[in-house]
């Protein structure tokens, strides 16, 4: 589609490499999903929320998840008007299109799961009243994976509502080099005449995005594809049967799972610019979306294997159409 060129062009000029993640915040937008980002600071995961929202006109806001966060500072609360002798409802940065929740993990359980209801259900109750979220609404939570102290394990509920999570490493070398000459000329410190970088610059709006969703519907899928995604999702759930070890995996995937793979190997198809669904397109998101959703078991911890490490088990052992 032309539009989503158009809107990674636009990204890529404040965002040097990190495509995963890009190709990932526009597959939330049009799939209604969120997405979780693992990585270290200073790889651009803020700057990408907020480019986007420049880009598409949405409205963007922050929060910093730190211990002392409560639920209310989320999604708001009711404030008692001395004057009026009544309550009124102040509504919190849950209101918004973009919702970045930086270092989620910082926040205990009962501040995270103050997310959960509007991440499902694309509402917010407040008291006694229940307020509908605009859309589109996409929430893109960051994780420190280096942190150790102060944090807290994300529960499974919260885990499994992320459609993806996004794992991002550092930039190559040229890459480095790119993003360096960028913040000098944007900073004005390159020492370089007429050396102004272009800026991201709005492309398209809130309803090209829901006009996406609608070209999501017409892409075909063929029914051996459909199937091949079951499986992919049935090996978590029965490894024997495809010949991985059944003591490497605690806990298989949710139905959650065989839908999200679903939903973003159509939106895979619909980026690449094509209206049907491949087994590659299939393939191109996998860790993505099945590395946060599973457990593996005690041994395999103990012996070095990873959810990134079964997943491509299966995608060895599970046969493609």
């Amino acid at each position: 589609m032309k539009v989503l060129q158009k809107i990674k062009d636009e990204l890529q000029k404040a965002i040097i490499g990190q495509e995963k993640m890009i190709d990932a915040l526009l597959i939330g937008l049009i799939t209604e999903g969120h997405i979780l980002i693992e990585g270290i600071p200073g790889v651009a995961k803020t700057t990408a929320v907020k480019t986007l929202g420049k880009v598409l006109n949405l409205d963007f806001k922050r929060v910093q998840f730190t211990p002392d966060l409560i639920p209310s500072d989320i999604i708001g609360g009711e404030i008692y008007i001395i004057e009026r002798d009544e309550f009124r409802v102040k509504k919190g940065p849950v209101f918004t299109n973009l919702l970045l929740a930086d270092e989620i993990n910082r926040a205990p359980a009962k501040v995270q799961s103050a997310l959960l209801e509007a991440m499902q259900e694309r509402q917010v109750t407040i008291g006694e009243d229940t307020f509908k979220l605009d859309e589109p609404f996409l929430v893109m939570a960051t994780l420190n994976p280096i942190e150790e102290e102060g944090v807290y394990n994300l529960p499974e509920a919260q885990l499994d509502r992320f459609l993806m999570k996004v794992v991002i490493d550092y930039p190559d070398a040229d890459e480095e080099y790119k993003i360096l000459k960028l913040v000098a000329a944007q900073e004005g410190i390159s020492g370089e005449d007429n050396n102004h970088p272009p800026q991201p610059q709005q492309v398209a709006s809130r309803e090209d995005i829901l006009a996406l969703k609608g070209e999501l519907k017409k892409i075909h899928i063929d029914r051996e594809v459909e199937e091949y995604i079951v499986n992919l999702t049935m090996a978590t759930r029965q490894p024997e049967k495809y010949g991985i070890p059944a003591h490497y995996i605690r806990l298989g995937l949710s139905p959650r799972a065989t839908i999200n793979l679903y939903k973003v190997s159509k939106a895979v198809a619909l980026l690449n610019n094509k209206d049907y669904v491949s087994p590659s397109d299939v393939l191109t998101h996998i860790k993505d979306v099945f590395r946060h959703r599973f457990l593996v078991s005690f041994q395999a911890e103990a012996e070095g294997i990873t959810t990134d490490h079964i997943i491509d088990m299966i995608v060895e052992n599970v046969p493609m159409p």
